[in-house]
């Protein structure tokens, strides 16, 4: 839906026109799966699918929450009265942000908020930071509040990890506010230190093809949490701070080190190799060696799954059959246990890929998944 129907739908729900409109995208992460709450390095970039939210300022302690994608009403709450775990609804996403925004001192009174998406929800995309985000960005505006864009995105993590109750780590909210259009995001998660990296496909006659395998997946649920706390249990039992301080090339020699923890050392395992892939595919792309970073993903998806286990039959399918059927790299992106996977091509291979992708799901009795490019995109960014 665009911005001047968002605001149309906006003034239908709230009897005036909005002060303004503004946009957040989904992301894909190129490379750097569950690093990001190990202090480690990601690279995610931002997809043309976004969150449009029309917004209003209010004073007097309402905050009416309205989206165009879930059936119901106008929702309204106090903003004094929001509290962590008292939400299991989408709400729970735009009045986090209020609650984060006010325990940060910010003195954000209420809202009049009409959203429409259309970023996949459930695919391992960030729906729910784009969510965060556009809500973030129009409050900051709306109420003066000179925050930075990497301060909005830690406020919209804090409102997702405490409010929500889902243990996610810093990327998908940066993602969604930092990114670049042509670029991908090579992000230090632990000083929040930024890069914009050049991801030019076209030039390269390549694609990077999203496979959503519409297996759903929520990160509160309690895989996700187990994974991270498996990995700060690891962190603890090698005297770091966090998996991030464990060097690459001592890797041998601190997986010796854990003894008979061997759920532990997997996850170790793959959060030590998967730092050192991101930081070999920033060094290939700032080469302009493109097509190479291909095996750098596929890599990363066996990592994820079999150190990590965080695949599925579904995902698995896509990165097998696409491989066979000549792609140059594929991964499984997200959280993990459904979602989406990215596949690298060369452009005259995409039909082919996609016959091929649909073809295995039809045999195997899957869902037929949602195939599109994905095209780096800008960040968070005021429509009207």
């Amino acid at each position: 839906m665009g911005a001047q129907r968002v605001a149309e739908r906006f003034t239908e729900l709230y009897g005036a026109a909005p002060q303004g409109v503004w946009a957040a995208p989904g992301r894909v992460n190129l490379i750097g799966e569950h690093t990001d709450y190990n202090d480690g390095f990601v690279m995610p970039f931002a997809l043309p699918h976004q969150v449009v939210a029309a917004v209003s300022r209010r004073d007097d302690g309402v905050l009416r929450l309205h989206s165009a994608d879930v059936e119901g009403g106008v929702v309204e709450l106090a903003p004094t009265a929001l509290a962590p775990g008292g939400d299991a609804e989408w709400t729970a996403y735009p009045a986090g942000v209020v609650w984060a925004l006010r325990e940060a001192g910010h003195a954000v009174a209420g809202a009049d908020i009409h959203l429409s998406s259309t970023v996949p929800t459930g695919a391992g995309l960030s729906s729910s930071a784009a969510l965060e985000v556009v809500v973030a960005l129009a409050l900051n505006d709306l109420y003066g509040l000179g925050l930075r864009r990497w301060q909005l995105a830690r406020l919209c993590q804090r409102a997702e990890n405490l409010y929500v109750g889902a243990p996610t780590g810093i990327m998908d909210q940066t993602a969604s506010a930092c990114c670049e259009p042509g670029h991908a995001l090579f992000l230090d998660t632990r000083d929040l230190s930024q890069h914009q990296i050049p991801f030019d496909l076209a030039a390269g006659g390549l694609r990077l093809l999203v496979v959503d395998t519409q297996v759903k997946h929520a990160h509160s649920g309690g895989e996700y949490g187990k994974r991270r706390a498996g990995c700060e249990k690891g962190a603890a039992l090698l005297g770091v701070d966090a998996l991030r301080d464990v060097p690459y090339d001592g890797l041998d020699a601190a997986l010796a080190g854990l003894g008979d923890e061997e759920e532990v050392r997997r996850l170790v395992r793959h959060v030590v190799t998967e730092d050192q892939r991101v930081e070999r595919v920033v060094g290939l792309l700032r080469s302009g060696e493109v097509r190479a970073i291909g095996p750098v993903l596929t890599e990363g998806h066996v990592s994820l799954r079999d150190d990590f286990r965080i695949s599925c039959p579904e995902l698995d399918l896509v990165v097998d059959t696409a491989l066979a059927a000549g792609a140059l790299g594929a991964r499984m992106t997200g959280g993990g246990f459904g979602g989406s996977a990215i596949v690298l091509t060369e452009v005259t291979e995409v039909d082919t890929l996609t016959k091929a992708i649909e073809e295995a799901f039809a045999g195997a009795g899957f869902t037929t998944p949602r195939v599109f490019e994905a095209v780096p995109s800008a960040g968070a960014h005021r429509l009207d």
